[in-house]
């Protein structure tokens, strides 16, 4: 299976360096500077689990981009979206699947709209990781797994022959018959997780520290709140989680979101909180205080960085 990563970033470098690392038939579509550091490095995986280090690459700018692939793993932040799809389009042929790991579920629509239904996957990933400043990827905890699967159910034979090509790849890779599920869960623990700490500027055991977990509570109900009217309640079993998770004094788990905003760089806020809003029943959403406050703290950051040029 031809494998094309778009991006070489914390998520798409380190699965599509774990999938090279191991033999996998993987190219990297990047910008140009990108590119001109992988070829002259190779791809750096530092990771608590075990260091990686693909010495040649495969890589790949827009300009060069001229066959087509059996999956793309989509792995761009959700507000680069358009000029992603911009750069694969090339590589998207009749029966390539597209895996997108993207926070939120808008990025669905826009890719059906595209691509048509069928050539869509549903994924999600747990993974915290970032670039270092020689370009290698940093991986941060000792989490790495990622899950996908057909939005229609089941598990077909294309879903099948990926779990073949992910297994034993270095990562943890599950299958998933119920991936839209999957994805809601996702999006409520990082909207909630992002939320928390962007508003309190902390991390999760230090916002806990100073008396906020009922705060993070309320959070929680709300987007899960949000969830269950669309038919995705959260099961016992991942409600628990995400609030355990939430409220675990000590951690020191803070969201990507919030090491944007310390850098001065984009947010998903708009993805990741907006669209949660949006999909609010109309006469609910006065009630969603913490999900509107969080929004409008996040809406004041873009405004701030706008005018600061």
């Amino acid at each position: 299976m031809r494998i094309l990563v778009v991006g070489a970033g914390g998520i798409g470098g380190y699965f599509g360096g774990r999938l090279a690392a191991t033999g996998r038939d993987v190219t990297f579509l990047v910008r140009p500077k990108r590119a001109e550091i992988l070829r002259k490095n190779g791809l750096v995986i530092r990771s608590p689990l075990g260091d990686a280090h693909i010495a040649v690459p495969k890589v790949v700018t827009a300009d060069e981009l001229g066959e087509t692939f059996d999956l793309i793993l989509l792995s761009c932040k959700a507000y680069d979206l358009e000029d992603a799809i911009a750069s694969f389009t090339p590589a998207v042929g009749p029966e390539t699947a597209i895996l997108p790991l993207l926070n939120g579920m808008a990025h669905l629509d826009r890719l059906e709209t595209r691509f048509g239904a069928e050539a869509i996957l549903g994924g999600t990933c747990f993974i915290s990781a970032t670039i270092g400043q020689d370009g290698e990827i940093l991986h941060m905890n000792d989490l790495h797994r990622l899950t996908y699967g057909d939005r229609r159910g089941g598990m077909p034979a294309s879903i099948e022959a990926i779990a073949a090509v992910f297994a034993d790849a270095g990562f943890m890779a599950q299958a998933s018959e119920t991936i839209l599920t999957d994805m809601w869960e996702k999006w409520i623990f990082i909207a909630a997780t992002a939320g928390m700490t962007c508003l309190m500027r902390s991390s999760i055991g230090d916002f806990v520290a100073a008396g906020a977990d009922k705060l993070a509570l309320k959070l929680i109900d709300e987007c899960a709140e949000i969830a269950a009217c669309h038919g995705f309640a959260l099961s016992k079993i991942a409600d628990e989680r995400i609030r355990e998770n939430l409220t675990r004094a000590g951690s020191p788990i803070t969201a990507s979101m919030l090491r944007d905003i310390q850098a001065g760089g984009r947010i998903e806020s708009d993805q990741i909180i907006g669209d949660l809003l949006n999909r609010a029943d109309p006469a609910k959403r006065p009630s969603y205080f913490m999900l509107e406050t969080v929004y409008a703290h996040l809406k004041a950051y873009e405004v701030r960085r706008a005018r600061e040029g």
